[in-house]
């Protein structure tokens, strides 16, 4: 082990202890569908409903102050999280499905046109394939999809040819949720902007395990959720940049993101409320940021790390087991991500089996159904790792693999 990742080490055990669901005996190794929810979490939600539960920016007494101080300053922290250069520029959204939705339907019904091009990955999420689909076929553009290799890296000479092309919008994955695979996010953003594109990242992997400074990285959008980082569903994060923003008009009408109504027009919300209408899963917004507290007292590198050392002591351990078939790049090339097929079984009575090993895994097609045409197999089985997985789990795991060998011998 590198002295840098020795460095970086932490107390696995007694983060452990911060997650209830972890006591129960079950090995989860399905963090890249959602990830468990540590008590600071539960607890600051608990805190709202109980001490302060009232509606935000419409009340003038003190629940609602407070209510709407900590809704706020929870901007505050995911703007600090990923670096953006305004709390303007940071949307709440419920996910990453509805951000990458509210760029398709606001930005892009305004600035896509008959003929332009839009260009995806074979490996993207169907979040970040349907909404172009959708808007291609509504103004006539075309969607292209940039390929992988056999190793399952991304084929950057497709995606340079295509970026030749002049696209009017580029989206791609940070983290595959499939692969494991960590895209060049800084090169393919740099040579999209050259070529004139607007660049749009589906964060839901890169932001939890990696982290994202989006001014260094340079693009335009940048989404992801909450519950993929130890804070609760329903919330998520659309991160755009101000002057983008500004220009679009709302995804959504109705209250709060509204300056005066009138009878014949209306004058919309500054940033961000004019893409903020209704009332906001506020309890929800809290938990998110005491999520990102949580993430960044361990610290974003050594959860990395840790991550690394155990996809490599899997790699390792399920490359002894014959007939099994791990997709996508090396360890060293992946965050803590593994989808993998064995000869014979089909991941869905894989993960049954495994289930009564107390191994929880995802089965199917992973939201990913141009990927598996692309693999050649109809579903996969997946196994993901986070802060708090460790060692004995996927022995765990492969004690599971190796009696369904058997089973379907």
């Amino acid at each position: 082990m590198s002295t840098l990742r020795s460095e970086l080490r932490y107390d696995v055990a007694a983060i452990r202890k911060d997650f209830a669901f972890l006591q129960t005996g079950t090995a989860y190794l399905d963090s890249a569908n959602t990830s468990q929810r540590p008590r600071q979490v539960i607890e600051a939600m608990e805190e709202y409903y109980s001490e302060y539960n009232a509606n935000i920016h419409r009340g003038a007494y003190r629940a609602s102050e407070r209510a709407t101080e900590r809704y706020e300053a929870a901007r505050d922290r995911v703007r600090d999280f990923i670096n953006a250069a305004s709390r303007r520029e940071i949307i709440y959204t419920r996910g990453t499905t509805e951000g990458i939705n509210l760029v398709a339907y606001s930005w892009g019904r305004r600035n896509v046109r008959e003929g332009d091009l839009i260009v995806v990955t074979i490996a993207e999420h169907h979040s970040n394939i349907v909404p172009w689909q959708i808007l291609a076929a509504e103004k006539g553009a075309r969607l292209e999809y940039v390929d992988i290799d056999e190793r399952g890296e991304l084929r950057m000479d497709q995606y340079r040819a295509l970026l030749e092309q002049g696209p009017r919008l580029v989206a791609f994955f940070h983290v595959s949720n499939n692969l494991g695979l960590i895209a060049p996010i800084e090169e393919m953003t740099a040579a999209a902007k050259a070529a004139g594109a607007t660049v749009l990242i589906d964060g839901a992997q890169g932001a939890p395990h990696l982290g994202v400074d989006v001014r260094d990285v340079g693009c335009d959008f940048y989404a992801f959720s909450s519950h993929k980082l130890c804070g609760p569903t329903g919330i998520g994060v659309l991160y755009g940049r101000r002057e983008l923003l500004e220009a679009m008009p709302p995804f959504q009408a109705g209250g709060d993101m509204i300056r005066a109504v009138f009878k014949d027009h209306t004058d919309y919300a500054p940033l961000p409320e004019k893409f903020e209408a209704g009332t906001q899963p506020i309890a929800e917004v809290i938990g998110m940021g005491a999520a990102i507290d949580y993430i960044r007292a361990i610290g974003l590198d050594a959860i990395h790390a840790h991550e690394q050392e155990l996809t490599e002591y899997a790699f390792e351990a399920m490359s002894e087991i014959e007939g099994l078939r791990i997709f996508g790049p090396p360890a060293s090339r992946r965050a803590g991500v593994i989808a993998f097929d064995l000869a014979g079984v089909h991941p869905h009575d894989l993960a049954t089996i495994l289930d009564r090993h107390d191994v929880a895994i995802r089965a199917g097609h992973n939201c990913a159904m141009p990927l598996m045409e692309r693999l050649g197999v109809p579903a996969v089985a997946r196994a993901s790792f986070y802060l708090y997985s460790q060692r004995d789990e996927i022995d765990r795991l492969v004690e599971g693999l190796q009696d369904a060998k058997r089973i379907f011998a």
